[in-house]
């Protein structure tokens, strides 16, 4: 038979498979305004200092640079955590916003119905519960009377899950680090074809601005791309983090039958108010 904290374990998993099916995902506009206004700063720079767009579509540079990051991505990054990156970085585009003032609530609601009746009384709201976690921190609550093993099984899961986020970010800032580097190789490559031509100076010139723009195109990729995509996982990691914090606290003050006053003002620290002075 199966440990009580391996089967803890697998039904966290079975949970975290189906993870906030209740929160409705809508588009992240500060994300896609983000990268609207930074190519476009580009692309308008470019175009004020006089020099034609079509003059940096330059395929050489485009195939070196895109296709030896591609390339370097495969190498450093193994196949399953690949795929998960990529899942991550397509999930930016999106986003599932948790009011933490309706989920402390919400907490608070289940304290007060487990102070009434005990916490097997949990049971018949659970499917009323909107947040996943909590949902599923709940019915282990009600399954284990240890306060530690179920402390635990879910500070296992939290850690778990920033480790993931941590190593997608990696993925991501990894390429950023390579795609300039690739971008000089690029240049490196127009003016060896420079120097074929050497002879005829108009070439000479007109090939060197050409050789360059594929380390314009890797320090793009890095800087308006990969990077700021890898910091922004990294933020989406460290929100999530703090909200299953809170509702791993919330959970073992329930646990404890601790009052539900008490519980707000020990989970008032993870609420964030617009007029709250910063320290």
């Amino acid at each position: 038979m199966a440990s009580p904290e391996n089967a803890l374990a697998q039904q966290l998993r079975v949970g975290a498979a189906t993870e906030e099916p209740a929160r409705r995902r809508q588009l992240d506009t500060s994300f896609l305004i983000g990268v609207i206004i930074a190519v476009s700063a580009t692309v308008l720079g470019i175009h004020s200092s006089g020099v034609s767009l079509r003059y940096f579509l330059q395929p050489t540079g485009a195939v070196i640079v895109l296709g030896g990051t591609v390339g370097v991505i495969l190498i450093t990054t193994p196949r399953y955590s690949l795929v998960h990156s990529i899942r991550r970085a397509l999930a930016l585009i999106s986003g599932a916003d948790v009011n933490r003032e309706a989920l402390l609530d919400e907490i608070i609601d289940c304290a007060r119905e487990a102070r009434r009746g005990g916490i097997l009384s949990l049971e018949r709201k659970l499917p009323k519960i909107r947040h996943e976690f909590l949902r599923e921190a709940l019915q282990l609550a009600m399954d284990v009377s240890n306060r530690e093993e179920l402390r635990t099984v879910l500070e296992t899961d939290l850690r778990m899950k920033e480790r993931q986020g941590e190593a997608d970010a990696k993925t991501l800032e990894v390429a950023g680090g390579y795609a300039p580097t690739l971008g000089i190789i690029g240049t490196v490559v127009g003016l060896i074809d420079v120097l074929r031509q050497f002879s005829n100076l108009q070439s000479v010139g007109t090939g060197i601005g050409t050789a360059f723009v594929s380390t314009i195109y890797g320090l793009a990729l890095a800087n308006l791309l990969l990077l700021p995509a890898a910091h922004r996982i990294r933020a989406r990691v460290a929100e999530n983090f703090e909200i299953q914090e809170l509702i791993l606290e919330g959970v073992l003050a329930i646990l404890d039958s601790a009052h539900p006053s008490l519980i707000r003002m020990r989970l008032n620290a993870f609420i964030r108010r617009p007029k709250e002075r910063v320290s």
